[in-house]
């Protein structure tokens, strides 16, 4: 029955995916383009939301893991040649290893000391990529070669120069991403982690290995963010030091701050909201960020929840 809380949630992720589908049909090669970097980036807020809005952690170091997938998709390309599949998949593996390694050694902090960590690993990565500028590009960056504009699975060849094609591989991509955070937060391991958010002491208590729990949620958004890093690198053929920089760190914070932290749509929507008003706002004034974090301040007032947050407080109960 649609009325079920459980089928109204399923729906509205579905109907969501399907909307951006079916909207492709009217945007101009500019907001195809536009659209394609929010999905993408999307994806990095879905990935930040998975520990921060579930399981409770700070992080103030995610561009580390978006900086992972963006370097391991692209180098291999640059320096050694190989297809893009290869390279996307090599940087899924290599985002899951850096978060497993990272989040065995930050985790065993607490608080303002883990959200210090993953700062402290996050700009030693960054530090990292200006020092050997002569292999990854250092801030000039690197553009990847021509035999990464297109490639080949089953027999149906796939050209990223298109605008159309970048679409719907990163809605594709969106997902695929959605749907599996929808079936993890509503599982048994994101009751674990809103466990773990909401009172960490009674969760050990009660026989619950917190540090595993939460090693999970690192894991699961590391790969997340670095998946979303590669697909970056990918789609627009350039990788550079400044998608390793702390601003990607709090963008990913913003995004789902604005959007609803603890909610599987509300990092995306607020992707959307904070992508839009940026690009409206540099039209008119050089003053664009001033007025932006205005208008942010503004929502934040009337949606301290964030936007879907709030609306799930106050009257859709349902959406998980």
């Amino acid at each position: 029955m649609i009325n079920n809380p459980s089928n109204r949630s399923v729906t509205l992720h579905i109907s969501a995916c399907l909307f951006l589908f079916l909207f492709s049909f009217i945007l101009s090669d500019y907001h195809q383009l536009i659209i394609t970097r929010i999905m993408i980036l999307s994806i990095f807020a879905l990935g930040y939301n998975v520990l921060f809005g579930y399981a409770g952690l700070l992080s103030l170091g995610h561009a580390l893991f978006f900086a992972c997938g963006f370097y391991a998709a692209g180098l291999p390309i640059y320096h050694l040649g190989w297809e893009v599949p290869f390279a996307f998949l090599f940087a899924i593996a290599i985002s899951a290893v850096v978060a497993t390694l990272i989040g065995a050694i930050a985790l065993r902090t607490h608080g303002v000391a883990f959200m210090i960590v993953t700062l402290m690993f996050s700009q030693v990565a960054y530090l990292t990529t200006l020092h050997f500028s002569d292999i990854t590009g250092g801030d000039e960056g690197l553009v990847l070669p021509e035999h990464a504009r297109s490639f080949e699975i089953i027999g149906v060849q796939f050209d990223l120069t298109s605008p159309q094609t970048r679409y719907y591989i990163a809605l594709g991509l969106l997902s695929v991403s959605v749907l599996a955070v929808y079936r993890w937060v509503n599982g048994g391991l994101g009751r674990e982690w809103v466990a773990v958010r909401e009172n960490e002491s009674r969760t050990r208590m009660l026989g619950y290995n917190t540090f595993l729990i939460k090693l999970k949620a690192m894991i699961i958004s590391g790969t997340l963010s670095g998946g979303a890093g590669a697909a970056y690198a990918l789609m627009f053929a350039y990788i550079g030091s400044t998608f390793a920089s702390i601003q990607y760190s709090i963008d990913a914070l913003l995004y789902t701050l604005l959007g609803g932290a603890g909610t599987v749509l509300g990092p995306i929507l607020g992707s959307f909201i904070m992508f839009y008003l940026i690009d409206f706002f540099s039209e008119y004034t050089t003053a664009y960020l001033l007025a932006t974090g205005v208008i942010l301040i503004l929502l934040m007032l009337f949606f301290p929840l964030g936007v879907l947050g709030t609306l799930k407080k106050k009257w859709f109960h349902w959406i998980p």
